[in-house]
């Protein structure tokens, strides 16, 4: 029970964190309006939270395994709080650009640390379904953020609801950092429950942290679900952060926006734990990121690419999150699975957490920018779909391996 209750905080950090990421979307409307920030600058507001994660996800990975998984957790759930409440205050893009980036510095300790911990708290016959159900942190926080992000900045006029939004998330943090330090095991303890240290490396020399790094970069595994990792965000957070802009500019109200947008993103979370059952009775990763690769695609077609009825279009957007909730809760699992070693979960992680970021990074302002190039969004499948087939291709190898492993 008590293992249970610390894996639900470790997952409940993952989600807040996440509405982080989330908490952007509903709010560009006023930003736009308010700040005058432009389209482009928009898709990086949305990219910059994952720049911390896009180069530092390595060393990262190195610091947690010196420091502590609990530690790193913790600080970067203050870091967020923080970083929150300094956003809040920006007079202009520009501090709020900074904060994003402050902010994605938080995301990286809080969400890198997490496999690792759960694969310590959580027994072995339930580590997969724990996986699946953190695959599922960033949809269900987006979700949450794209729900409540809407309500609370109604609460005041457009020059302070985005503020009081930034406000309350950042209070939120801090009382959830209050509740990880409390009912989750210190790092010492963590590595005692499953009989064996699972970042035996917590005072490892500098020698042995180079040696960690180069293990992970030489293992073919570990850069394939990396690479793949990035094929599926950038295209996720591509769309669904830009439906609430999508939406305002058809004229739809802010309410409708903000159910529609969040039902995007938490559908992501079924995908995810069916994900985790099905990997749990054995079903083969090619079959679930095939699956999931190809459904994006061909859903963002139709939702894009053709003239379809708007009902139609967006319930291609449901089948595009939806279905491609199988992909991150599979690579996580194979992330864990594929490390060369135990010692280095953490460097793996971190690794694949980098190339995830790079895929957030580089696919909203790539999306923004062809639309702003065409002046719709009709050619967004374009994107989409070449993300797909390269996910494809690499699930393909992917298998290989596991193949020629057993």
């Amino acid at each position: 029970m008590k293992a249970a209750h610390s894996a639900a905080l470790v997952i409940a950090a993952g989600v807040v964190a996440a509405m982080h990421v989330g908490k952007l979307p509903p709010a560009l409307p006023a930003l736009q309006q308010v700040l005058g920030v432009s389209l482009v600058q928009a898709g990086f507001l949305l990219a910059l939270v994952q720049l911390a994660g896009m180069t530092l996800g390595l060393p990262a990975g190195l610091l947690i395994q010196r420091y502590g998984p609990r530690r790193s957790m913790l600080a970067g759930l203050l870091v967020l709080s923080v970083a929150s409440a300094l956003g809040g205050a920006a007079q202009g893009a520009a501090g709020l650009l900074v904060s994003r980036v402050l902010e994605g510095v938080g995301f990286l300790c809080v969400v890198l640390p997490a496999p690792g911990l759960l694969r310590g708290i959580v027994p072995a016959e339930r580590l997969s379904r724990a996986l699946g159900a953190w695959g599922a942190y960033m949809p269900l926080g987006a979700a949450l953020a794209m729900l409540l992000g809407p309500w609370v900045m109604m609460q005041a006029e457009p020059t302070w609801g985005w503020r009081i939004w930034w406000w309350a998330l950042s209070a939120l943090t801090a009382l959830l950092a209050a509740l990880v330090f409390r009912g989750v095991p210190a790092d010492r303890s963590v590595s005692v429950l499953n009989g064996s240290s699972v970042f035996p490396g917590a005072s490892a020399s500098s020698s042995e942290s180079s040696g960690l790094v180069k293990l992970t970069l030489q293992s073919n595994g570990v850069w394939l679900v990396a690479v793949c990792f990035a094929m599926y965000s950038g295209q996720w957070l591509a769309v669904v952060g830009f439906l609430p802009s999508i939406y305002a500019q058809a004229g739809l109200a802010a309410g409708a926006t903000a159910w529609l947008t969040a039902l995007v993103a938490a559908v992501n979370i079924i995908g995810n734990l069916v994900a985790g059952v099905l990997l749990h009775r054995r079903v083969a990763p090619l079959v679930l990121l095939v699956g999931g690769f190809a459904a994006m695609g061909g859903s963002a077609v139709l939702a894009f690419g053709v003239d379809a009825s708007s009902w139609l279009q967006y319930l291609a957007v449901l089948a595009f999150s939806m279905v491609g909730g199988l992909i991150p809760a599979t690579l996580f699992s194979l992330a864990v699975r594929l490390a060369p070693s135990t010692a280095t979960v953490p460097t793996t992680v971190g690794w694949v957490q980098q190339w995830s970021a790079f895929g957030q990074f580089c696919g909203p302002p790539l999306v923004a920018w062809v639309a702003a190039q065409m002046g719709h969004w009709q050619l967004t499948w374009a994107v989409t779909g070449a993300c797909s087939l390269v996910g494809i291709f690499l699930a393909w190898k992917l298998q290989g391996l596991l193949d020629r492993a057993q």
